[in-house]
């Protein structure tokens, strides 16, 4: 069962180096991921998630080499790379795969302008080793579907994370 994680920080690239922190503890099998997005807020309000695959893209691309092969089988490739492509892409902008992105604006409705959030999908990880990873960076819970006494150690790890960061050195 996939664990869902949303950690908000002060800024997109706070948010960034987090994200690249879990796939390089996703590369020491210290994790497994369904899905990791950052979702961001601007100065007018706007909600943008920045995914990592772009199911249009991806899907403009199978359908345009399916459309090619189709198309070369009845002896017009450039209709069925277009036709093809059209089609692959209206696909993957309907396909929603990982997090549900409606789920994720809405929560990002939240977020102080300026602000990100990480959005991950866990599904499986070695708790106390990727807590001890992440606690450095600071952050605050904005949901989880962990249980309750798993949620409660993230927020106090964070927590101290954020008063380490505040005290001044002496």
């Amino acid at each position: 069962m996939s664990t869902l994680v949303a950690i908000v920080y002060p800024s997109e690239q706070k948010a960034e180096e987090v994200r690249t922190l879990l796939f390089d503890l996703s590369k020491r099998y210290l994790m497994k991921l369904g899905d990791v997005v950052i979702v961001t807020k601007d100065e007018g309000g706007r909600v943008k998630l920045n995914q990592l695959v772009n199911t249009t893209l991806s899907g403009a691309a199978g359908g345009s080499f399916w459309g090619l092969l189709i198309g070369l089988l009845f002896l017009n490739p450039l209709l069925g790379v277009v036709s093809g492509a059209a089609a692959g892409a209206v696909g993957g902008a309907l396909s929603d795969v990982g997090i549900n992105d409606k789920f994720m604006k809405e929560l990002g409705q939240a977020l102080e302008p300026g602000s990100a959030a990480v959005f991950a999908l866990v599904q499986d990880m070695t708790a106390d080793k990727v807590l001890a990873e992440i606690q450095p960076h600071g952050g605050t819970v904005l949901h989880t579907s962990l249980d309750e006494t798993r949620e409660q150690a993230l927020r106090d790890a964070l927590a101290a994370a954020q008063e380490t960061a505040a005290t001044p050195a002496q």
